[in-house]
């Protein structure tokens, strides 16, 4: 990685963020292209979000990645958003303009389709009914995504029912509410299972469901990354469908914020994901 007095610099605001695979990831990236740049951890808290956010194009930045908890908020501070920021209701990513005004999107959406993609190749939204469990702020990115792929069916299925009727008025058709103790039922006829919620994650409890109603060529994705295997995966390998985890999300939707920045659409192949893979966990 060279770094001049010309480098273009960005990285990822977060509270905490020390967590991040993100600056492993992009440096990655920077490296692999030989760019004259730097992607850096922000450490910003949840008061000082709207400063620091307009502080980059008079620190010279040319944007940052936003994480938990400053999604909302960079929303509400950015100078525009385009229309799929606008459908999920929060912005990931932030360009500096060349006018010094901030520009905002949200990749998640892009970085799950291209991960289903990823692992199985020609992977369509309208093969057949999707189930998502989870209605946070993940399964928002989730539900846009696979109405524009054109999913003709999303069950979707939350522990508290009235968050997932919520979503449901937001986004309208196809998505159907279903109750959490009929989510074993929902998967019946099933091409695609999404968990976006952080049942099966380190440290919290277990997502308890069988799959034995589910097609065995169906793709199974849940989007938790600690452990990499969840039990929910491990379960879908056993019986014979395609697993996709949270890490191949995570490294697809950094992909539009890298060529914005960096000017080079970037590559995501086995040698990122080990490195990524091979930093600390979170």
């Amino acid at each position: 990685m060279t770094i001049t007095g010309q480098a273009v610099i960005a990285g990822v605001m977060g509270w905490p963020v020390a967590h991040s695979r993100s600056p492993r990831l992009h440096n990655f990236w920077l490296d692999r292209y030989g760019i004259d740049g730097a992607y850096v951890p922000f450490a910003v808290p949840p008061e000082a979000v709207q400063a620091a956010l307009g502080a980059l194009p008079k620190l010279g930045i040319a944007g940052t990645n936003v994480t938990i908890p400053h999604k909302e908020a960079a929303f509400q501070a950015v100078d525009v958003r385009d229309p799929i920021a606008e459908r999920i209701g929060a912005v990931n990513t932030v360009f500096v303009r060349p006018d010094t005004t901030l520009a905002g999107t949200n990749t998640d959406a892009f970085g799950f389709i291209e991960a289903l993609r990823s692992r199985r190749p020609g992977w369509t939204g309208d093969a057949g009914p999707a189930v998502v469990l989870g209605a946070g702020g993940a399964a928002r990115a989730v539900l846009v995504a696979l109405q524009d792929a054109g999913a003709p069916e999303i069950r979707l299925l939350n522990r508290t029912r009235d968050r997932a009727e919520g979503l449901r008025e937001a986004f309208g058709p196809p998505i159907v509410v279903a109750e959490w103790s009929e989510r074993e039922a929902a998967l019946d006829g099933a091409r695609l299972l999404v968990n976006t919620t952080v049942l099966g994650m380190a440290g919290a409890e277990p997502l308890d469901i069988r799959l034995d109603a589910l097609p065995r060529d169906a793709v199974v994705n849940d989007i938790v990354y600690t452990p990499m295997e969840t039990p929910l995966l491990a379960a879908a390998r056993t019986r014979g469908c395609i697993a996709v985890d949270g890490l191949e999300m995570l490294l697809h939707q950094a992909r539009p914020g890298f060529a914005g920045w960096f000017g080079r659409e970037p590559e995501v192949d086995d040698a990122l994901r080990d490195h990524v893979m091979a930093g600390p966990a979170g």
